[in-house]
């Protein structure tokens, strides 16, 4: 062994010596002076191995409680996942009763039980039938807008078809009753396969993108005023004797989930006063493009009153464009009005040479 580990070990053996004898020695003091000699040690001498100590501990606990915080903050992520879902549940089943308390009668609420019919998918299975009234033909509604209609019922369940159904055809209008037109699935690729198209429309209407387009009432199936949805342009198609336009469709094909059936009667008795926001949204989309042009030419007036004037410069210019109406040259001077005489115009005889 080299003598500089050798001193160091010897060192080390008298240091814990003497250690054991300090502790056996404070050990038999009596207790009134070693309380206070112990205090005084750990604040001086003893202060960083209790602090080498603490930290251990700390380091363990947090060691052990390691798998019990991460599952826990795994439970609080899966949480705040479900409450987006159980809130966006929540609106969705707020706004379906809103629809019940308005209609009040003559519905039949029901459940989307897949999103897909049997062999067909654009088809939906509701969870009501004739059991409940239902029949054929009978209207699908949601708090949006026109989901579809009811085409084939058993006793306890019934196949719907969608808006987006090739079959689907519905005798729509504008708000204002200023077109109408017939309303079927825009048979395009993805992702404008869920659009609508508005066909039939006269060339003398012309309908504005977010103009809303509603049910007709006309063809029996569909009472008025149901929102089908809202134009977004115009196509372009070889016919020439009538438009063509392109409409998103009121009712998301993510909020199809619970309908409501509306039965013969209360489609019959008709539902014009239930979407009420129907009528003031093609109004509402105008007041605001009327907003935003308000608002940039006032932006602009203010932009031209905080530019900077220069007198001479528009002295010359509105000398340059003044009409001569304003400031009328001495062959174009204003002449007074003649009053109308009562009297007729005699004419001036005529003298002829010989």
């Amino acid at each position: 062994m080299p003598p500089a580990a050798r001193a160091f070990s010897r060192r080390d053996t008298v240091l814990f010596v003497s250690c054991i004898v300090v502790a056996f020695a404070a050990i038999q003091l009596p207790e009134r002076v070693r309380d206070p000699f112990a205090s005084t040690l750990r604040r001086s001498v003893l202060a960083p191995l209790v602090a080498l100590q603490s930290n251990a501990e700390q380091s363990r606990r947090s060691w052990l409680t390691r798998e019990q915080r991460e599952a826990q903050r795994d439970s609080i992520a899966l949480r705040a996942m479900a409450l987006d879902a159980t809130l966006a549940d929540n609106n969705r089943l707020r706004k379906i009763l809103g629809l019940g308390e308005s209609l009040k009668w003559g519905f039949v609420p029901a459940e989307v039980l897949q999103g897909r019919g049997v062999g067909e998918e654009y088809t939906v299975t509701l969870s009501a039938g004739s059991r409940a009234g239902i029949v054929p033909f009978s209207p699908v509604v949601a708090p949006e807008g026109l989901v579809g209609m009811v085409k084939s019922v058993d006793p306890t369940m019934s196949i719907a078809i969608a808006w987006a159904h090739p079959d689907f055809r519905v005798s729509a209008m504008s708000v204002d009753s200023g077109a109408f037109g017939i309303v079927g699935a825009h048979l395009g690729n993805e992702p404008e396969r869920y659009l609508l198209e508005m066909r039939g429309v006269t060339m003398r209407s012309n309908l504005k993108p977010g103009a809303l387009i509603v049910s007709s009432g006309l063809g029996g199936t569909f009472p008025r005023g149901i929102p089908v949805g809202t134009v977004i342009a115009e196509m372009k198609t070889s016919e020439l004797w009538a438009r063509t336009y392109l409409l998103r469709p009121a009712v998301a094909p993510s909020d199809v989930s619970d309908v409501m059936v509306l039965l013969p009667a209360r489609a019959k008795a008709g539902v014009q006063q239930i979407w009420k926001s129907g009528p003031y949204a093609d109004s509402a989309v105008k007041a605001i493009a009327a907003a935003g042009d308000s608002l940039s030419r006032l932006q602009a007036r203010k932009d031209s009153l905080a530019a900077p004037r220069d007198t001479s410069v528009r002295r010359d210019s509105v000398r340059a464009v003044t009409p001569p109406l304003v400031a009328p040259s001495p062959q174009h001077e204003a002449k007074p009005a003649r009053t109308p005489s009562t009297t007729p115009a005699v004419p001036a005889p005529t003298t002829t040479t010989p």
